[in-house]
């Protein structure tokens, strides 16, 4: 081919694009009419998120508090304990607001008492303060795989919503008619992956904090036992 005509030609439809681009209107859509496009199943969608947010701000709020820890704590109750000072060191466990405290003040209380009562009572103590650590995570976990399938709900009903519009349309079927049930289907997948990911995310974070707590439990749980070991 003649490369003049090549370039010609091309010439041609550059003026025509540039033509036709002056009646072009360029569209665009927020993320809150998106969202819309996805039905009604986004709201427990939407309800799921907040309470996921909810729930990983609450705990990791309090597992940053309850993960610090009073260094002298331990000598303090060392030093009361070798001295026969018991009621100063239950009054310095009960004005600490932590589980580690509250583990010891139990374990003081039952000074006297054979060793395995004593590690007994402060293993209950234990357990209460993690399951009280735990609060709110089971829901977590529940929204982290509940979301995912909610979504996939969408998704069918959106398909079905598009192949119910190609049933009706017959050989007619335009583009538009299958939109909406394709923005349902594709909206509500990513939004329930979306929620059940960062749920899922938040959950281990929060567990593992969790485990950390737990293991400075049980750590101070032995070194308390090892001084009602001491020789007086």
């Amino acid at each position: 081919m003649n490369p003049f005509l090549m370039i010609q030609s091309a010439g041609q439809v550059l003026e025509t694009g540039e033509a036709e681009g002056d009646v072009l209107v360029e569209q665009s859509i927020n993320l809150f009419d998106l969202m819309l496009k996805g039905g009604w199943i986004m709201i427990p969608l939407g309800v799921l998120s907040v309470i996921s947010v909810y729930i990983f701000l609450e705990r990791y709020m309090v597992l940053k508090r309850v993960s610090k820890e009073d260094n002298t704590f331990m000598n303090r109750i060392k030093d009361y304990i070798h001295d026969g000072k018991i009621d100063s060191a239950l009054a310095l466990c009960s004005s600490n607001n932590h589980p580690i405290a509250r583990m010891i003040e139990k374990g003081i209380s039952r000074i006297g008492r054979p060793l395995n009562d004593v590690s007994t009572a402060i293993e209950n103590v234990g357990n209460l303060e993690v399951s009280r650590m735990e609060k709110g995570l089971p829901t977590l976990a529940t929204v982290a795989g509940g979301a995912p399938m909610i979504g996939f709900l969408g998704t069918v009903i959106g398909m079905i919503k598009s192949f119910w519009e190609m049933s009706n349309a017959g050989n007619n079927i335009m583009v538009d008619q299958l939109a909406g049930g394709i923005y349902t289907a594709l909206v509500t997948t990513v939004t329930g992956l979306t929620v059940g990911i960062v749920a899922y995310f938040a959950y281990n974070i929060l567990v593992a904090r969790v485990e950390k707590v737990v293991f400075k439990m049980e750590a101070r749980t032995m070194e308390f036992l090892d001084i009602l070991n001491e020789p007086a």
